[in-house]
């Protein structure tokens, strides 16, 4: 190069081109001398040649016959690069040409084993630390050449003293010198056992990827410390506590202080009433329910300053005991029972179920009966008996009549030795509730007839003749005993009817002789009452579905949804899966209004849970399904469908192009059509041209094969064809490079400022060569 010629001498001549660089630690005998090939010639008036500069008697020059060469050994690490000069001189002594520069660059050799920073090193890991973290690090350097493997060091284990296990307790970053335990010796290394090791850490050059890599060891003392990171035992806690909260009730500690504790829920709960501070301690924070939940397991975990974890998380465990908190509930708040008014003394007429929240098995959820109140109290005051541990109603009489009383009234208490509960029975007519299902029998009913029996004369068929206008009721007969079964045929509504006065006529299939009519006694009343059950908000639809556009402002009437409590209470309405929070409902209104703004490209169909609530004590509830279509704008400007970067090999050859895609992450209702155009400087556009090829793919190709060997940032412009349209501005990285046969592009590595690679070395002194051979003139 230009470069090069200035710097060498211009009268030196008949050199062959070989490289001036010099290995490291090349020893010659005073006596012997390196040179090139051939001599450097001298031509008139020059007669001799004067070597200066960083020779630090080693490089010197034959100053008749032209030959440099080296008097001694040269040692990069002390010096890596000779900076020298040369003059002609003519026979006066005197300077005729130059200085003229020579530089040397002295090549590393791997001469240098690594060394340890200390002699030995020594560390203490606790039990159970979490595998991988390290605890100590090891340290080597090595005097050769940093940007060459020379210096390139790696970490490994020997083996450690002892080792009873066929796998090793720890582990080394083999780049870093970092030292952790490994999954094996986080678990088992245990101080009670052994507390101390010696591992055998050896450092290898050449990234110890070569059998002649040179080697260090060291010795590491590791202490195995008793860990006090312990899950605590399993803390019992008595439910419904009256004390102020929050409650201490655990604590956890680190080995050492400044640790980071926090809490970390093992399954989700929609409250988590446990916290943790900053000296371990974990404290309830409210009152807990042992009915809503009667054990808590979740986390403990230390951290660092940088938020890595210490060691395992410990599993807290929290017990809520039972106190007697819960009265005892009826299961159904009218039990009906139907009796024969033949029915014999200590007869079972059914069993009253109760229930009772508190833990099961204990005094606080055992439950026992009494009979409180008989109403009307003929032809005795205690007709009924019942079981004071099962609530099973037996008949301490044989006096039930009919005709006397057709129904009875019953107040059982309940107790479960704390509190109690009033439980209602009745005897004869029938009481039901409104939500009963269809197909339910609620009452039985017997007519008799004299005549011959399983004949048309003496089957008998049951009509309801008045009070079921709405056909609510039939009645099945059964064909072998005659009893009729009174069963619900369309559902009931205690808000439309709640007392059905049925009249129920038995007659035969075939027609009575002549003369013979039916009477009174083919003729029943019957009175059900309908119990009111609480029902939830009935919504007007199941699904509500809107369309709106994604870019409507925040706080836009989206829709409004309604429901109607059949009793007539007050409802809230509240949204549930409302994962992305676009939407906010009014809790008296149900209008649904947009909370944030809205994106089609993250989620085109958005569905929530709309649920209604009665704002009363059961708080019954009902959910309709709440859906929009988010419709597209045009909000996102076009890209390319694949990375930025490009490459054509030098020296260019004409015709060469590169093909770009664009694409666009609105929704496409019709094909894309993409426009492409350079941006940037005229220079830009004198140097490249795109061109398109169909509606997302376009060329880019040079214009000519005079580019430099280099990265080129172009400029590339992309309009898209939406309403409006978008245009989307980016940087083309476009190599032209040097390439392999294979085609691919071949990039030199970059060396560290300051320090000359092997390839910098070879080239300077290549450059230095080619010119060596030109002569001297005037």
């Amino acid at each position: 190069s230009n470069k090069w010629r200035m710097s060498v001498l211009c009268f030196l001549h008949s050199c062959t081109q070989t490289s001036l660089h010099f290995k490291q630690m090349f020893v010659f005998p005073l006596t012997a001398f390196y040179s090139w090939e051939s001599n450097f010639t001298i031509e008139p008036p020059a007669v001799s040649l004067r070597l200066s500069g960083e020779k630090d008697d080693v490089i010197e020059i034959a100053s008749t016959d032209g030959y440099l060469y080296l008097n001694g050994s040269l040692d990069r690490e002390n010096k890596a690069i000779h900076r020298l000069q040369v003059e002609a001189l003519n026979v006066m002594g005197e300077k005729v040409k130059g200085p003229y520069s020579i530089t040397i660059n002295v090549q590393d050799i791997n001469d240098n084993p690594p060394k340890f920073e200390k002699s030995k090193y020594y560390g203490a890991v606790w039990q159970n630390s979490h595998p991988g973290k390290p605890f100590l690090r090891v340290h080597a350097t090595d005097r050769d050449d940093p940007t060459t493997p020379n210096a390139k060091l790696s970490y490994n284990i020997l083996h450690h003293f002892p080792n009873p296990f066929k796998s090793m307790l720890f582990q080394i970053d083999n780049v870093t010198g970092a030292i952790s335990t490994s999954e094996l010796g986080s678990r088992l290394l245990n101080p009670q056992k052994q507390a101390t090791f010696i591992l055998v850490v050896t450092v290898k050059d050449l990234a110890g990827m070569s059998e002649n890599a040179l080697t260090s060891n060291i010795d590491v003392e590791i202490t195995v410390k008793e860990n006090i990171w312990k899950a605590p035992p399993k803390v019992s806690i008595k439910e419904n506590s009256t004390e102020p909260h929050p409650i201490s009730i655990t604590q956890v500690q680190w080995n050492e202080p400044d640790a980071k504790y926090d809490l970390l829920q093992r399954e989700w709960l929609p409250r988590f009433p446990f916290t943790i501070d900053q000296n371990g301690t974990i404290y309830v924070t409210e009152p807990l329910d042992r009915e809503e939940k009667e054990l808590y397991s979740f986390f403990a975990t230390a951290k660092d300053n940088e938020g890595e974890e210490l060691g395992r998380p410990l599993l807290i465990l929290v017990q809520v005991e039972d106190i007697n908190d819960n009265p005892p509930v009826c299961q159904n708040a009218l039990t009906i029972f139907e009796v024969q008014e033949n029915e014999g003394l200590g007869s079972n007429i059914g069993t009253l179920h109760a229930t009772d929240m508190d833990k099961k098995n204990t005094l606080n959820s055992r439950l026992q009966f009494r009979i409180v109140d008989q109403n009307p109290k003929i032809p005795l005051d205690s007709l009924f008996i019942i079981q004071q541990e099962a609530g099973t109603f037996q008949l301490s009489s044989s006096s039930l009549n009919k005709q006397v009383a057709s129904t009875y009234s019953v107040t059982v208490e309940v107790t479960d030795k704390g509190q109690y509960k009033h439980c209602s029975t009745e005897y004869g007519n029938c009481t039901i509730l409104e939500d009963t299902p269809e197909g339910e029998v609620i009452l039985e009913i017997q007519a008799t007839d004299a005549d011959e029996p399983f004949t048309g004369s003496s089957q008998i068929i049951y009509q309801i003749e008045e009070g079921d206008q709405n056909k609510n009721f039939i009645i099945e007969t059964d064909p072998q005993t005659n009893r009729g079964f009174v069963k619900i045929s369309k559902a009931l509504d205690f808000e439309m009817s709640s007392t059905y006065n049925l009249t129920v006529k038995a007659i035969n299939p075939e027609p009575l002789v002549k003369g013979v009519q039916y009477n009174s006694s083919s003729t029943a009343y019957f009175r059900v009452v309908v119990v009111d059950a609480n029902e939830g908000p009935v919504f007007s639809k199941n699904t509500y579905i809107a369309d709106i556009f994604e870019d409507v402002p925040v706080g836009t009437l989206v829709m409004t949804v309604t429901a109607n409590d059949p009793e007539g209470d007050q409802i809230r309405y509240t949204l549930k899966n409302n994962k992305r929070n676009w939407l906010e409902i009014d809790t008296v209104s149900g209008k649904i209004y947009t909370a944030a703004p809205l994106d089609r490209e993250v989620e085109h169909d958005y569905r929530v849970q709309v649920t209604a609530t009665e704002e009363n004590k059961k708080s019954q509830s009902s959910t309709a399904i709440f859906m929009i279509h988010i419709k597209d704008v045009n909000d996102n400007p076009p890209r390319l469908a694949k990375g930025n970067h490009l490459f054509f090999c030098h020296p260019l050859r004409g015709g060469v192009k590169a093909e770009i895609q664009a694409t666009d992450d609105d929704e496409q209702l019709y094909p894309p059509e993409f426009t492409f155009s350079l941006g940037g400087s005229e220079n830009i556009k004198s140097d490249w041209e795109i061109s398109r090829t169909d509606g997302t793919h376009a060329y880019l190709s040079p214009k000519h094969t005079n580019l430099e060997e280099k990265q080129y940032s172009i400029p590339l412009i992309i309009n898209d064809n939406g309403k409006p349209p978008l245009e989307g501005a980016l940087n083309l990285q476009v190599n032209v490079c040097r390439c392999s046969d294979e085609g691919r592009c071949f990039i030199e590595v970059e060396n560290h400022s300051g320090m000359p690679s092997t390839g910098m070395a070879v080239g300077l002194l290549l450059g230095v060569l080619l010119f060596i051979g030109v002569g001297i003139t005037d």
